[in-house]
């Protein structure tokens, strides 16, 4: 059983023969080759692989934060490859979510101020009510007024998913969302991520190298020397 029912049969994101190369002084590394496949919205996805198999890479452009050296990335019925990156920007901020292995907490914000911004950037009528009601979704409600530096590892992790989660995005994309935690806090944060996601409906697309993770998605999804298969289910 899968944590995340489809919900609905459009496809949020459609890539085609995408590849991905960078020159260097005497040669060309290819980092991907001829990736293609689609999401359906509402699924939840899993991108796993050995270290430098080119998941990261991959998410970073299905997200938008870099362009294809081939191919089309369609995302939400836009072709983000053939946007600008203040386009790209503009999408993300609209309708995308992320959450890093590193966390990506503003040091100097409070819990609160930093699952406020994105909701302050799209001029949502009242931020900090919504972002205190999400902060205590994930079990946070007594440490608002705390900085990143006064909170473990788990934690912070907890305030990236409300972030991630606080401007409703259609889609949401976790790069490594456990790779800084211990087994038991991982599993906690697994949890919460996979409930808030299906709560709200989001499509989930997250490279991870945590197989019962990967096992909890609807799909899944392996990569290797830069071609990706669907991994068959049980």
């Amino acid at each position: 059983m899968t944590d995340n029912p489809t919900r609905s049969q459009d496809t949020i994101l459609k890539v085609s023969d995408l590849s991905h190369w960078v020159d260097l002084a005497n040669d060309t590394l290819t980092i991907l080759q001829g990736v293609s496949l689609e999401i359906k919205r509402g699924e939840s996805a899993a991108i796993v692989g050995r270290s430098g198999s080119g998941k990261t890479t991959l998410l970073g452009l299905l997200a938008g934060l870099d362009v294809p050296s081939q191919g089309k990335v369609h995302l939400d019925g836009a072709e983000i490859s053939a946007l600008s990156e203040d386009q790209r920007a503009q999408l993300r901020a609209q309708r995308v979510g992320f959450v890093f292995q590193s966390f990506q907490l503003l040091p100097a914000m409070t819990a609160l101020e930093n699952v406020m911004l994105p909701l302050e950037l799209a001029g949502h009528e009242n931020p900090e009510a919504s972002a205190r009601e999400l902060l205590e979704r994930v079990g946070l409600g007594d440490r608002t007024g705390h900085t990143p530096r006064q909170l473990s590892g788990g934690e912070q992790q907890r305030v990236a998913i409300a972030r991630a989660f606080a401007s409703h995005p259609v889609i949401l994309f976790a790069d490594e969302p456990t790779g800084n935690l211990d087994n038991h806090t991982g599993q906690a944060i697994s949890d919460l991520m996979m409930a808030l996601n299906r709560e709200q409906g989001t499509t989930l697309v997250m490279v991870t190298h945590d197989q019962q993770l990967a096992d909890r998605c609807d799909r899944q999804f392996a990569i290797d020397g830069g071609a990706l298969q669907e991994v068959a289910r049980s």
